[in-house]
């Protein structure tokens, strides 16, 4: 967060979902008129691309040349990443997803939910779907990280600042549920509950996340690789949509447990101190 510029949060996020929304009811829309061509995700991949692309302009325009020079160090530069916090990228979400299959267990959850799933659980039309998460991972963070997160920091501490971004990341996905083939429009068709937990389950992941890219002095590489991982844990394991409510849980645990940990940091205002108004 850079002091001496007025951040604009409220700008960003009207834009951002403006924008992908127009896009992505657009390629829904899209969807559902041919779906084997797959041209629809030539609207879901630029409305993907809008938080970065908000993040860019705004950055670029700002005048300011601290801002620029901050989003650049944290773009490129490896060595904000923490060696201490590379175990806890990297386990956070797999140990979840086991530990999350282990509680399922005695709920009638099947043991084959451990073995490796065969294939993805939805498709993305004429981009594979290990490079859809790969995208969706960089161009996700690289605006989030880059602009909306610290915008929303300037005027909140590290707390509230994580709760708001987390839920309106979650309700940034909306659109989704309408996109013939998306995982969320066929978990919404399977069991609406397991769509709304889709939902739910974006904000511990949220707050995860923030907290990843704070303890890695804002790193956008530790942000990337860490929902990059969130991504294709999810994908990995023959994990069932009962389990990913249960994992929905396992995860506000662990939230619970960090910000118990971290609570000065999380609680803190002392950054708001002299801010610019």
């Amino acid at each position: 967060m850079i002091s001496n510029y007025k951040y604009k949060p409220l700008f960003f996020f009207s834009m951002t979902f403006l924008a992908t929304f127009a896009l992505w009811f657009a390629g829904a829309y899209v969807s559902f008129q041919d779906d084997k061509s797959g041209l629809y995700m030539l609207l879901m991949l630029p409305g993907l691309m809008v938080p970065f692309l908000i993040s860019l302009v705004m950055i670029l325009t700002s005048k300011n040349s601290d801002l620029k020079k901050d989003f650049v160090n944290r773009l490129i530069n490896l060595r904000l990443i923490q060696p201490k916090m590379l175990p806890v990228i990297v386990l956070i979400m797999p140990l979840s997803v086991l530990a999350s299959i282990l509680f399922s267990l005695p709920f009638g959850g099947s043991i084959s939910q451990f073995q490796f799933a065969e294939g993805f659980s939805f498709s993305s039309g004429l981009v594979p779907v290990l490079l859809l998460l790969v995208l969706a991972a960089s161009f996700e963070e690289l605006g989030w990280r880059g602009y909306a997160f610290d915008s929303l920091q300037s005027r909140y501490n590290f707390f509230m600042a994580s709760i708001i971004f987390s839920i309106l990341w979650s309700l940034w996905h909306f659109p989704l549920i309408f996109v013939n083939n998306s995982y969320q429009y066929e978990i919404f068709h399977e069991n609406i509950w397991f769509g709304v937990n889709f939902f739910i389950s974006i904000i511990p992941m949220g707050v995860i996340i923030s907290w990843i890219c704070i303890k890695n002095r804002k790193s956008i590489i530790a942000a990337i690789l860490f929902h990059f991982i969130i991504n294709i844990s999810q994908e990995m394991l023959e994990m069932t949509q009962i389990t990913k409510c249960i994992e929905t849980v396992v995860l506000t645990v662990v939230v619970v447990a960090i910000i118990a940990i971290d609570k000065e940091m999380f609680f803190s205002k002392e950054h708001l101190t002299g801010r610019v108004n």
